[in-house]
């Protein structure tokens, strides 16, 4: 006779508790954390903002009923949209994903840290919203306790590296692509503790709210690849950040927890959804991941191409007039740009090309540029792009992807030469780091300014893009700007 199986509730899985430990309690006192964050958030709503002229992401926006609106909620940047939280965070998530331009993380498991600022900066607008109107938080919301002080930017700036930190210090060494999960999962799992603790909860609560993250489970990465890539990729991030404002939402209430769902047996995340690993950390938390965030300044671009985008610009004026004289085209990379983004035959959609690794590649070397726009149908219909694509041999090199996995490098390592037909060759371009590498820190910051002046010029116009991008240089003026008056710089 079978034993009867316990139903003793047994205490939180350790990383749980850890999570909410350090979402509610952790001091960060980096410098250069906290002057990354600013740069990070400058860069983030410059992609939102530049999304926003693209009509497959903003027929997505606004409420969920059309023409419903929400006294003192969370406004979406560069938009008149007044939404709920949960919408607002979808919203701010899917502009800012959209371009695929915002921050990375490569590690076992890669993902957009900055993603979070969606949950993150909608919760933190609709808390500054009903402040500002004088509303005490039971007002709006019955379960949230009222705050010692107003909200503002330095909440916001913290919340980020927190959040960012539980993200990529999950995908250290948890490989969930591996088994086939997308990584948005640790969005909505770093955003779940990040915002549970700034709505105000208790120790208990932002434990509860975790364990609805992992119980969730996660999207599949089928939209990420061949043969089916497609559009739900720039908004998987903004689903992701919504669910994480809900979840939240729903454990302030008091609702109940699942205290191991993780390591639950049979039915915990670890056997149904990990294959039976066990998920760690492979660092204490603390602000490592903000210090080393990635960039994407220069490209619009997947980021295991930004270095071969970077050798084809080189390559251009040499090769410009010289197209039908190629022979071939040699690209050398590493594993995981390999298993990601080698792909060849028809590309279906603009998501499609934004991760095919000889689609940038020819761009590059037949437009010198590369831009969102170079994605969309117009271009893409160039005979010349699917023939140079054609052209092209991708080959790894083994110390790439070496060192693309040493943490002391994390280089994205790639390599363009170019052959033609006379038996002539170019020097083989190698780039090992790109500009929004942190070892390029002194070199991109500057470029990362124009990029986010560029695109707040584009929508606002300069009278109001400057003085924008003076608050971003001025580290205790942010931080001591409230967030009401902060997104309201950004209303549309």
């Amino acid at each position: 006779m079978s034993s009867p199986i316990s139903n003793v509730r047994p205490p939180p899985d350790h990383l749980i508790a850890d999570l909410a430990d350090y979402a509610l309690s952790a001091k960060i006192s980096s410098t250069e954390a906290m002057d990354t964050a600013r740069w990070c958030l400058a860069d983030t709503l410059a992609c939102g903002i530049m999304a926003l002229g693209f009509p497959a992401c903003a027929k997505l926006l606004g409420p969920v009923v059309p023409g419903t609106s929400i006294e003192h909620g969370s406004r979406v940047p560069g938009t008149r949209y007044e939404l709920d939280p949960v919408q607002g965070a979808f919203n701010i998530g899917t502009i800012i994903r959209w371009l695929d331009f915002n921050d990375t993380w490569l590690a076992a498991e890669w993902g957009h840290p900055s993603d979070n600022l969606g949950a993150i900066l909608a919760t933190a607008d609709w808390i500054s919203q009903n402040e500002g109107a004088g509303r005490p938080a039971a007002a709006f919301h019955a379960t949230i306790p009222p705050r010692r002080s107003p909200i503002a930017m330095q909440d916001v700036l913290v919340a980020m590296v927190k959040a960012h930190e539980i993200q990529g210090v999950l995908a250290l060494e948890n490989s969930f692509n591996r088994v086939g999960l997308d990584h948005v999962l640790l969005v909505r799992v770093a955003s779940t503790a990040v915002v549970t603790a700034m709505l105000g909860g208790t120790r208990e609560q932002v434990m509860n709210a975790i364990s609805h993250a992992w119980l969730d489970g996660s999207a599949l990465r089928t939209y990420r690849h061949a043969p089916n890539t497609g559009s739900r990729k720039s908004w998987a991030a903004g689903d992701a950040a919504s669910r994480a404002v809900r979840l939240a939402l729903i454990a302030m209430t008091g609702e109940m927890g699942y205290p191991s769902v993780l390591t639950a047996k049979t039915w915990g995340f670890q056997d149904v959804s990990f294959k039976g690993n066990a998920v760690k950390l492979a660092r204490p938390l603390g602000s490592y991941v903000m210090e080393h965030v990635l960039f994407k300044i220069s490209y619009p671009a997947e980021f295991h191409a930004q270095t071969a985008v970077e050798c084809a610009l080189q390559l251009h004026p040499r090769i410009k007039g010289r197209l039908e004289e190629i022979e071939r085209v040699e690209l050398t990379t590493h594993q995981s740009a390999l298993r990601i983004i080698d792909k060849s035959g028809p590309l279906h959609n603009p998501a499609d090309r934004d991760h095919c690794l000889q689609y940038m590649t020819a761009i590059g070397l037949i437009f010198g540029a590369l831009t969102a726009e170079h994605y969309e149908d117009g271009i893409a219909a160039d005979p010349r792009i699917d023939a140079l694509r054609a052209k092209m041999t991708v080959v790894e090199d083994k110390e790439y992807s070496k060192d693309y996995l040493d943490p002391d490098k994390r280089s994205i390592a790639n390599a363009v030469r170019i052959v033609f037909h006379d038996g002539t060759k170019t020097e083989k371009v190698v780039v090992e780091y790109p500009v929004g590498h942190r070892r390029r820190r002194a070199e991109g910051i500057p470029l990362l300014h124009k990029k986010a002046r560029d695109a707040f010029v584009a929508h606002f116009g300069p009278d109001k893009a400057d003085p924008l991008m003076s608050l971003f240089a001025d580290r205790a003026a942010l931080a001591a700007t409230p967030v009401r008056e902060f997104v309201s710089r950004f209303v549309k």
